[in-house]
């Protein structure tokens, strides 16, 4: 009986995670080959790290290609174009490429035209990718030759809220650090309902836990807003307001990759796969999703559009289960593995320069039997010992590991 052909788009948490769980799952039955337009593995929770000189790009990535050789897969430096589901293939960069079962790993691109004036040549910075961020480091460092006030932020649509939050907590941190609070107001504006919120709702405590840190810093807090364009140091809102800033970074909302626009039924307006809760996607069984690249629904629609946080916990998770189903589906057995995205555990860490606050509840989404958030200076100790532990399991391959 010829080998499987299992084919993984992406190569970073979900895709790296798929990959080496399916090698050593099914070892010499299947061929595992990644395809992906970065042979560098970046580790995101890190980048609210880099535009204050705490991180450098190599100290939070590692090249993935030796990863891959030591377990046997091949390693494919190229851009997927299309997918033919029906066909079972793939195009890219470097040919077209046959599959018996597919992951689609190929995480988010920033949707910078919700509004004008982000992006790169806008007027505001981010840090939702690497580049973005050692852009944001020469920023700040003008920033503190020249102070003024500052404005942290989150669009309409979007969902990746802790690192807003984490970064207006650090450059909080920075600004008393050089003696720069007189000088630098800061304002935090967002499109969640109420302080947070984060995109799943709000955990019990959490808002008045986050307006207590906000007090205790002197951070105005503008909540339920839609932006409505970035100009040279100005923010309008949609409400008529206009904010004033020297400095400032937005989180943007995601969309998913362009392949998966071009690629006809696999994925929905906003480039994103549906899938059941077995990551399979809804339109053909042999091929998953995992990751930011996956559909989610969420239970609720507010006055201000928000999605939902897919972050580094949840991907890893999705990635597994759609690494067991596909075990199992070449086994001949159908796929045991159910996990909604709302049923996964919120596990997360969020920094704070020297503090912070660890959330933990039973469901991303609610309803929820419990959800507590610890806040203190071992959340700052956990997220650097985090790190350091999940780059030397991903670098190493024990995606086994917790």
């Amino acid at each position: 009986m010829p080998k499987k052909k299992i084919l993984v788009i992406g190569g970073n948490f979900a895709g790296l995670t798929a990959a080496i769980h399916l090698k050593q799952d099914l070892h010499e039955d299947v061929d595992v080959t990644v395809i992906s337009d970065s042979d560098v593995f970046k580790f995101v929770p890190s980048y609210i790290w880099v535009p204050f000189g705490k991180r450098k790009p190599g100290d939070i990535t590692f090249s993935v290609a030796p990863t891959f050789e030591s377990q046997g897969i091949e390693f494919v430096l190229g851009e997927a174009t299309r997918i033919h589901g029906a066909a079972n293939t793939v195009e890219t960069t470097k040919g077209m490429f046959p599959f018996d079962y597919l992951v689609i790993a190929t995480g988010f691109r920033n949707q910078f035209d919700v509004i004008p004036g982000l992006g790169p040549g806008g007027h505001a910075f981010n840090i939702t990718t690497l580049e973005g961020a050692v852009q944001t480091h020469t920023g700040w460092q003008n920033f503190v030759n020249d102070p003024g006030p500052v404005i942290i932020g989150a669009t309409q649509s979007a969902g990746c809220f802790g690192a807003a939050y984490e970064f207006l907590f650090n450059i909080a941190y920075q600004i008393k650090k050089h003696g720069l609070k007189k000088r630098a107001k800061i304002t935090y504006v967002t499109s969640e309902p109420f302080l947070g919120h984060f995109g799943v709702g709000g955990l019990p405590g959490g808002e008045k836990l986050l307006q207590t840190f906000l007090n205790h810093l002197g951070i105005e807090a503008i909540t339920n807003v839609a932006m409505k364009e970035v100009l040279p140091g100005e923010l309008h809102l949609e409400d008529g307001r206009v904010l004033p800033f020297k400095f400032s970074m937005i989180i943007p909302p995601f969309k998913g990759a362009e392949m998966i626009f071009r690629s006809g039924d696999i994925g929905d307006e906003k480039g994103f796969v549906p899938v059941l809760d077995t990551y399979q996607s809804a339109r053909y069984r042999n091929i998953y999703a995992a990751g930011v690249a996956a559909a989610v629904n969420y239970p609720w629609h507010s006055a201000i559009a928000i999605s939902v946080p897919k972050t580094g916990f949840p991907t890893e998770m999705q990635a597994k289960v759609a690494a067991k189903n596909i075990a199992s589906q070449i086994r001949g057995e159908e796929p045991t593995e159910h996990k909604d995205f709302g049923d996964i555990p919120a596990v997360c860490v969020m920094d704070a320069g020297n503090n912070g606050v660890i959330l933990l509840s039973d469901r991303m989404l609610p309803p929820r039997k419990f959800g507590v958030l610890i806040p203190g200076p071992q959340a700052h100790l956990a997220k650097l010992m985090f790190e350091k532990y999940y780059l030397w399991k991903a670098s190493h391959g024990y995606v086994n590991l917790p």
